[in-house]
């Protein structure tokens, strides 16, 4: 069986512990996500990063042309290829791919993205984001029964071959799904889903399928997205989902035990 391991991107998250924990495992596909690095590429280039948050509090990133090419280059080129090399390392044989490499994952771009400017909700029409709409998890079984590791991140394609940004959570959460995982492990720079964002002995340390819109309140910022991530894993069979720190000593292993926020 398989599990679906994604890596957050954020500023004080930790890829090291991650592959090092994963290094020993053959039954997984990585997820990555890499918003640091998109910011930091983006002001280098002078297209700094803007976001925005929906009329329902998510926070968002802003995906125009401009910026959509930053995302390329820092997703698709430079973290994936980081990881690659870091697995390599340690004698794992990993795969890079995007979402648009042999149209791994299919997208449908959001028509018109809202956002909450100044108190008043605006259409966001030259924002080139979407959602996830099909994984080939044909493609990823073959190379897993190959012994490659899929390290997978965004952008996705359309049916139309446009290019759009799509979340990471998002996109784990859709892989997940699609190949049947037994856990998806969601890895952030928190400790999980708290009650209070500024005090990390506030854990949840269990949500219910059935509770998750309920603490969707709860969750500031990035982690509503990942809430919504995995209230779409377990809608499409996935029978845990773990939220959890990356940087810490194994966090896999200790996400898999039970640490963090388990959900399911």
């Amino acid at each position: 069986m398989t599990i679906v391991v994604k890596v957050g991107g954020a500023a004080g998250n930790a890829a090291e512990p991650v592959l090092a924990d994963l290094a020993s495992r053959a039954d997984y596909v990585l997820v990555h996500g890499g918003s640091d690095a998109v910011d930091r590429l983006g002001a280098a280039l002078g297209k700094p990063a803007q976001y925005y948050t929906s009329p329902s509090g998510v926070v968002s990133r802003r995906s125009d042309a401009a910026h959509l090419e930053t995302i390329v280059l820092a997703l698709a080129g430079k973290v994936q290829t980081d990881l690659v090399a870091a697995l390599a390392r340690r004698g794992v044989r990993a795969l890079g791919l995007s979402g648009v490499d042999a149209s791994l994952l299919v997208a449908e771009r959001k028509a018109g993205a809202r956002a909450v400017i100044e108190g008043r909700v605006i259409h966001l029409r030259d924002d080139l984001s979407g959602t996830v709409k099909r994984v080939d998890a044909e493609l990823l079984r073959t190379l897993l029964s190959a012994g490659l590791v899929p390290v997978v991140g965004p952008p996705a394609i359309t049916a139309d071959g446009e290019i759009v940004n799509v979340d990471a959570d998002s996109v784990a959460a859709a892989v997940a799904g699609a190949l049947g995982a037994t856990a998806l492990v969601l890895l952030t720079n928190v400790p999980g889903v708290l009650r209070d964002k500024d005090d990390p002995s506030s854990l949840i340390p269990r949500i219910r399928s059935e509770e998750i819109d309920s603490f969707l309140p709860l969750a500031h910022g990035r982690m509503r997205k990942k809430l919504i991530a995995a209230r779409d894993a377990v809608r499409a069979g996935v029978p845990r989902v773990v939220i959890a720190p990356s940087n810490v000593n194994a966090p896999v292993k200790g996400a898999l035990a039970g640490g963090g926020t388990v959900i399911g």
